[in-house]
């Protein structure tokens, strides 16, 4: 039995799969949290990276390995390889002046053209400029940028500082893939180039980027190192002669673990939202909506994110003192629409719309709407009419949907699944629950390990019958046109 495994660095967690590269099967797992917080010491990650590793069972036995992570975070690394401060996550919004300036230096549908999306406050370039012009004695030392997934794949490679890898800081030795690469807004997904005029525009200089690999491609293999965490702690060694695959973002990441093919449009409730889909053309939307980026197999996925997504049912079933899956009955217990109750659920600011100063709203409170089964089915119903705003985006820009892709822990929801078939005009799918973005890039670890991509039975949870309610997105659409 071959084994490959793959690793999904997220936001909360790292975990890890370990497979059967002939049938996809399941062969052991591991995990391990990561700090809470918009601003993160990398370290965290790769000790995380090193307790799920043990707690999978180690690598001794594992034939090739890939890693995907949390999109945009920025890494700055000196030249010896040092980090120089923590990391500003996907999710961190102090950057949205700097994404305006950017704009306003190049021009939405400028920058649309040449990175594929137009920035906001997510993006890795409007944090480079944030350093610049907040922390500019920081922004100077730079001598490398990475992504999360980009730094995790040079570390586990034995590269790193020269006090705590074998093969020490050679930057050059820095690898990304298309898919995180093109969610800079400084590379190009239709020339497959950076844009080195924006990268210096956004640092105040020029800097090392990471080799942006094909999806096949290899990174090179493991040498045998001993690996010592942040704290001192010796773990489990890392052997050698395993393949390294190319890693990718978390999107592009699921997007391949679903198997997912041109007509499915993948939805995914997790600490974000996303919407998004394979094609086989590149977009370009200069509105902003749309980011246009590439994805792990060699096409392109448009995508649409929402900073606010399932913890939005968290912070009500918070306020009602109730469980998710109470806060789901109470949710099914009130009509569709909610009786006019509509939840604008921009606890987190938002990122589509662009609005990061935005805060949450409740409208057509009445004393009939006003109850706890109505506030429930509010939340759920706020949560996926985001998410139906951005299917209509997608579908903007040339994608023509056949089927919805519903993931995330929030998926397994009875209620959300019904509710979705009700705010959805196109079919529901619910995957069985999985960790697909580790999948992913297991998928990937067995493409660079043989030169084929793996082809692995995805099996379905729940198929809810259509049944279309369209009073719940006029409502919600009738408030968002009144917002100012």
């Amino acid at each position: 039995m071959t084994l490959v495994a793959g690793i999904d660095s997220s936001t909360q967690s790292c975990k890890v799969v370990i497979r059967d590269l002939e049938t996809g099967a399941l062969v052991r797992q591991g995990r391990a949290s990561h700090p809470a917080g918009t601003e993160v010491d990398p370290a965290a990650w790769w000790d995380a990276l090193l307790t799920a590793l043990a707690a999978a069972g180690g690598l001794d036995d594992v034939a090739a390995i890939a890693i995907a992570g949390q999109q945009h975070g920025m890494v700055v690394l000196d030249d010896a390889g040092e980090v120089i401060r923590p990391a500003l996550l996907w999710n961190d919004t102090r950057s949205a002046g700097a994404a305006a300036a950017l704009i306003e230096e190049f021009g939405a549908a400028g920058m649309a053209a040449r990175t594929g999306s137009v920035p906001v406050a997510s993006f890795t370039a409007t944090k480079l400029r944030w350093l610049r012009d907040a922390e500019p004695e920081s922004a100077a030392r730079v001598a490398a940028v990475a992504l999360p997934h980009d730094w995790l794949t040079w570390r586990l490679r034995g590269y790193g500082p020269a006090d705590s890898s074998p093969l020490g800081p050679v930057l050059d030795e820095l690898v990304t893939d298309r898919s995180d690469a093109s969610g800079t807004s400084y590379w190009n997904p239709r020339t497959g180039e950076y844009d080195r005029e924006l990268l210096a525009a956004s640092l105040g200089h020029d800097a090392v980027l990471p080799r942006v690999l094909g999806p096949a491609e290899s990174a090179g293999a493991t040498v045998a190192f001993s690996p010592v965490s942040a704290s001192g702690t010796p773990a489990a060694p890392i052997p050698a002669g395993i393949v390294v695959g190319a890693g990718a973002g978390d999107n592009a990441g699921a997007a391949l673990g679903l198997g997912a093919v041109e007509g499915d449009v993948v939805v995914s409730i997790g600490t974000s939202g996303t919407v998004f889909a394979v094609t086989g053309e590149p977009s370009a939307d200069e509105t902003g909506t749309v980011a246009g980026f590439a994805d792990a197999s060699g096409a392109f996925l448009p995508l649409v994110a929402t900073l606010n997504a399932a913890r939005i049912l968290d912070s009500v079933a918070a306020l009602l003192g109730v469980d998710h899956a109470t806060l789901g009955s109470l949710a099914l217990a009130a009509p569709a629409g909610a009786s006019g109750l509509v939840l604008q659920p921009y606890f987190e600011g938002e990122r589509t719309p662009n609005l990061p100063d935005a805060t949450a709203t409740l409208f057509g409170m009445t004393l009939a709407s006003t109850t706890r089964e109505g506030l429930s089915r509010a939340a759920i119903e706020g949560l996926l009419c985001g998410l139906a705003d951005g299917l209509d985006a997608v579908r903007r820009v040339g994608v023509v949907p056949q089927r919805i892709l519903l993931i995330g822990g929030a998926a397994l929801n009875p209620a959300v699944q019904a509710i979705a078939a009700q705010v959805f005009d196109v079919p529901v799918t619910v995957p069985s629950p999985g960790e697909y973005v580790a999948d992913g890039a297991a998928t990937q670890a067995g493409w660079a390990l043989t030169g084929a991509r793996p082809a692995w039975e995805v099996s379905t949870a729940a198929s809810p019958a259509p049944d279309h309610q369209p009073v719940i997105r006029a409502q919600y659409a009738a408030h968002a046109a009144a917002r100012p």
